[in-house]
């Protein structure tokens, strides 16, 4: 239905001030709430955080007393709407089984947003973004069944697959291959900045979450799993806000994010399942209107310029949080052996031996993994690895193997060039490749080192191994 946020008529901002009886709403039902909603309440919550953490920077920024306070007062009120959706997360779902809901919103909203970008560039960084976030579902629906003993199907409710992306081993990369091309605000697509902005905010609050939440964990693993995951979340809020537009000025921003927030709550309105929380973001839209008005009187007084000459008149087409189970399968089929290098997706086989991702991922992956080694301890405890595969095998064969935790395909031990371990003792390889096994030791741990990855680095230069020498030097077959 078309709708013009323009015309709609919204709250006056005295009337939006909760009491606090009114912020404290009742909690969605773990056990009986849709997947959806759940993702959509994470989502917005991330929304507004960025609203409150956009005018924030704003106000530190503004000489201008009575700019001030329009900017404050607003403001004040994005943070009540953020208590309010926040506080639909009930007391008795785990940080672990929240975390499940934010990694499956971060595979079916980016998928979603994908589809609707015109931009191929910025189609390319979002599928890129999509494989990483998808393989922490994986990690973390191991982890969830390693230490609680419950099934992530619980909380994705067979709408989302669960097994690897993009190994999340092979996802460390330099700081300098997080930077990205941005794109024009004045020839872009309007939809495709609202779904830059969206994204940027939804792995912001991912990252938020994860720095908060992962020191409660006290499992060790665990721990450094959220510390492993919680750096990727680093670069992917790194790589999405650099296809922002840094040229646009703080009054065209200021539009945008409550124009963003107006077509957000109007998507999720049409879509909602729960009737209570339908109200909530009919009641936040209407609110949503008003901020917008005031936005684009800000953008009209202070720059002569008219908000409804960047931003549609008529909200584009709605975000639909749903299943993409067949767009994720085919990007995982085509792309999961690419990574970056500065601000292009390349594949990882075109990179020389002595690039700034070999070094990183040497410098940070030398000595224990926490991604890699949940996974071990799940098929150490229970056979195989935890997975949710609902169309068939997984699409890259090298990864259907459930006993055996995979050596990336993309990470540095696979893809570098020969050249790099020329001159090399295999003790020198052990040292460089498999410290985690040493690690593991210590925590009297076993791992299982794929003896075909062995082979192949030890073909590489030329040198002949066999079993009993890998047992010799510590080694271990896998079963």
């Amino acid at each position: 239905m078309a709708f013009n946020p323009f015309q709609e008529k919204g709250i006056p901002l005295e009337q939006q001030v909760h009491s606090w009886t009114s912020l404290d709403v009742e909690p969605y039902d773990k056990n009986a709430v849709d997947p959806y909603t759940r993702c959509r309440v994470i989502l917005m919550n991330g929304i507004e955080v960025e609203a409150a953490i956009f005018k924030h920077e704003f106000s530190r920024m503004c000489p201008d007393m009575e700019l001030k306070k329009s900017i404050a007062f607003t403001r004040r009120l994005e943070q009540q709407q953020q208590k309010i959706i926040n506080w639909l997360i009930p007391a008795d779902e785990s940080a672990i089984e929240n975390t499940i809901g934010y990694e499956q919103l971060a595979v079916d909203l980016t998928a979603g947003l994908a589809k609707l970008l015109s931009n191929t560039y910025s189609k390319q960084v979002f599928d890129f973004g999509l494989l990483e976030d998808f393989d922490h579902l994986y990690r973390y629906a191991n982890l969830l069944d390693l230490i609680q003993g419950k099934d992530a199907n619980d909380i994705v409710q067979g709408q989302t697959e669960i097994t690897l992306g993009r190994p999340t081993i092979a996802e460390h990369r330099h700081p300098f291959d997080s930077i990205r091309n941005f794109s024009d605000m004045k020839t872009s697509q309007p939809l495709d900045l609202l779904c830059i902005l969206t994204l940027v905010s939804a792995e912001q609050q991912t990252m938020n979450f994860y720095m908060n939440t992962g020191n409660r964990a006290s499992d060790a693993t665990a721990r450094g799993l959220y510390q492993e995951i919680g750096m990727v979340e680093e670069q992917h809020v790194s790589q999405y806000e650099n296809l922002m537009d840094p040229r646009a000025s703080w009054f065209e921003m200021l539009v945008l994010h409550e124009y963003n927030e107006c077509w957000l709550y109007h998507s999720l309105m049409e879509q909602e399942v729960d009737s209570k929380i339908r109200k909530i973001w009919e009641m936040c839209l209407s609110m949503e209107l008003q901020h917008l008005r005031i936005a684009s009187e800000c953008l009209q007084k202070y720059e002569n310029k008219d908000a409804r000459d960047m931003c549609p008149q008529m909200l584009p087409d709605p975000i639909v949080l749903r299943s993409n189970i067949d767009y994720v399968r085919n990007i995982l089929a085509t792309q999961v052996k690419l990574t970056a290098d500065g601000p292009n997706i390349v594949p990882v086989d075109q990179l020389p031996g002595d690039s700034r991702y070999s070094w990183y991922q040497r410098t940070v992956n030398d000595a224990f993994v926490p991604s890699q080694n949940i996974i071990q301890r799940r098929i150490n405890d229970r056979g195989e690895d935890y997975r949710l595969e609902l169309s068939g095998p997984h699409p890259v064969e090298s990864f259907r193997d459930r006993k055996r935790v995979a050596m990336s395909e993309t990470c540095i031990l696979e893809g570098m060039e020969v050249a790099d371990h020329q001159g090399k003792s295999i003790g020198q390889i052990k040292e460089m490749y498999f410290n985690e096994f040493l690690l593991n030791r210590r925590l009297k741990a076993d791992l299982y080192v794929p003896l075909n990855a062995i082979e192949k680095v030890a073909k590489e230069i030329q040198l002949k191994i066999n079993e009993e020498e890998i047992e010799n030097m510590g080694w271990r077959k896998s079963a």
